[in-house]
C-alpha cells in the first residue's frame, strides 16, 4: 500500500474497527486501532494532509456493513479502504444451523465479492483486507475454528483476486497471544481488543504502509 498526498483512508467493519466513536460526528475516530493509525501517520507525514474515516459499526454481520456500502464507503470517495469483516458472521451462528455450513460460506464470498468489485468499479482505490480473528481464550472459542477458519481463507482469496494488502491479523495475534497470554490482546472473550491488541492491529497495519 502506498500513500499519496491527500489520501483519504476509510477504516470499515464491526465492533473491533467501531472504538465507541462518536457517530453523530462523521469525524470520530473512536478509540481503537484507526486512531493510532491517524495519529501515526499524520505526526511522520503532515505534508501529505491525509484524511481518515471510521466507519465501523459494533455488531455488524459483512450483510449489515453491504447493507450501508454507498452510505458509508462509496459516497465518502476513498483512495484507501481498509476492510475487518466477519467474526460477527461466525459469532452470531454459534449453536444454530448454519453454523460451518458450506452455503453460509459461499454466501459470505458471494457478498464480500461484491462489495470489492465496487470499490474496482466506482474508486479504483486501494484496498486493505484484514483477516477476522478469534483468540482460544475462553476455551469455548477453539470451536469456532470450524466456522471462522474457512472464511479467513475466503479473505485471502480475494485478496489476491483483487491484488489487495493482506493484513494477517489472526496468525499475529494468536501468535502473540501464545507469548504474551490470549487475555493481553483480547481481554476475557478472544475477539474485542484491548489497549494493547489495539496497538498489534495498528502496528501490523502500518507495517504495509510505503510512502509513494
Amino acid at each position: 500500500m502506498k500513500l499519496n498526498k491527500k489520501d483519504r483512508i476509510l477504516f470499515i467493519g464491526d465492533s473491533v474497527t467501531d472504538g465507541d466513536r462518536d457517530r453523530t460526528t462523521g469525524a470520530d475516530l473512536g478509540q481503537s486501532y484507526p486512531l493510532i493509525i491517524a495519529k501515526n501517520l499524520t505526526k511522520h507525514y503532515p505534508e501529505l494532509e491525509l484524511t481518515f474515516f471510521n466507519r465501523g459499526i459494533g455488531g455488524d454481520k459483512l450483510s449489515d456493513m453491504a447493507a450501508r456500502w454507498r452510505e458509508d464507503c462509496l459516497v465518502l470517495k476513498p483512495t484507501i479502504v481498509s476492510i475487518l469483516i466477519g467474526i460477527n458472521d461466525t459469532w452470531h451462528t454459534v449453536g444454530q444451523e448454519q453454523f460451518g455450513r458450506i452455503e453460509e460460506l459461499q454466501r459470505f464470498e458471494q457478498q464480500y465479492r461484491l462489495l470489492l468489485e465496487s470499490l474496482q468499479r466506482e474508486l479504483k482505490c486501494q484496498i486493505i483486507l484484514m483477516e477476522p480473528f478469534v483468540l482460544p481464550y475462553p476455551k469455548d472459542r477453539e470451536a469456532w475454528r470450524h466456522d471462522l477458519n474457512p472464511r479467513i481463507e475466503v479473505v485471502r482469496k480475494l485478496a489476491n483476486e483483487f491484488q489487495a494488502d493482506l493484513i494477517p491479523l489472526d496468525g499475529i495475534l494468536n501468535t502473540i497471544g501464545i507469548k504474551k497470554t490470549y487475555a493481553y490482546l483480547t481481554g476475557e472473550d478472544g475477539v474485542h481488543p484491548t489497549p494493547a491488541g489495539h496497538r498489534t492491529i495498528a502496528n501490523a497495519w502500518l507495517k504495509a504502509v510505503e510512502k509513494d
